[in-house]
């Protein structure tokens, strides 16, 4: 195995192709003979353990989805050469703030600050960081939330803080995804292959 492991994280709201994108360049990866370990929605589960989530989001659920998302990095950064992370904790705080702002509510300057301080110290450890450009036009798939107005909350918080905190990330649309993935397997050829043993 390759160490450290490489790590691809994409965030925003839903949809917005995120799921499509992972599952492409997945496929890419898997063909180059790497030991790919993918990360996905930590929400439904927090969902099943009874915290509140979406509009409803609190400090405590955002706090045990980046705790959850982090553990799992870490444990998949021992078997594998590139870590997927679908969500990564950017996302928990974007959607915090945006459920704050619909739902009227605050939470107190030293839990905010806390959960943006696992944020900034956890972006860098990413080797590549994708924000996805949400498209009101795409309907939302069956059994997912429907609130037009929260998503285009979220997607609008999700990108606040990417550009104040990784103002490089890669930009993800409808129509250039073809074009990120290659950009992504480019920065993997370099980065992972000319590492292998001879």
């Amino acid at each position: 195995m390759i160490s450290p492991a490489m790590k691809i994280a994409i965030t925003g709201t839903h949809p917005s192709g995120k799921s499509t994108f992972l599952q492409s360049l997945e496929q890419e990866l898997n063909d180059m003979g790497l030991r790919i370990h993918r990360i996905g929605d930590f929400a439904p589960r927090a969902q099943g353990l009874g915290f509140p989530i979406l509009t409803q989001h609190t400090y405590e659920s955002t706090l045990w989805i980046m705790a959850e998302c982090l553990r799992c990095e870490a444990e998949a950064s021992l078997q594998n050469d590139v870590i997927l992370v679908d969500r990564p904790v950017i996302d928990a705080l974007g959607y915090l703030h945006a459920a704050l702002q619909v739902s009227v509510r605050t939470i107190d300057s030293r839990r905010s600050g806390e959960l943006m301080t696992i944020v900034k110290a956890d972006i860098p450890d990413y080797d590549i960081l994708i924000r996805t450009a949400v498209d009101t036009d795409i309907a939302v798939g069956e059994g997912r939330d429907s609130d037009a107005a929260f998503r285009v909350e979220a997607a609008s918080s999700i990108e606040r803080l990417v550009n104040q905190i990784e103002p490089k990330a890669l930009i993800l649309t409808s129509g250039n995804r073809d074009k990120i993935v290659e950009r992504v397997l480019e920065s993997v050829r370099s980065r992972l292959l000319t590492l292998r043993p001879q």
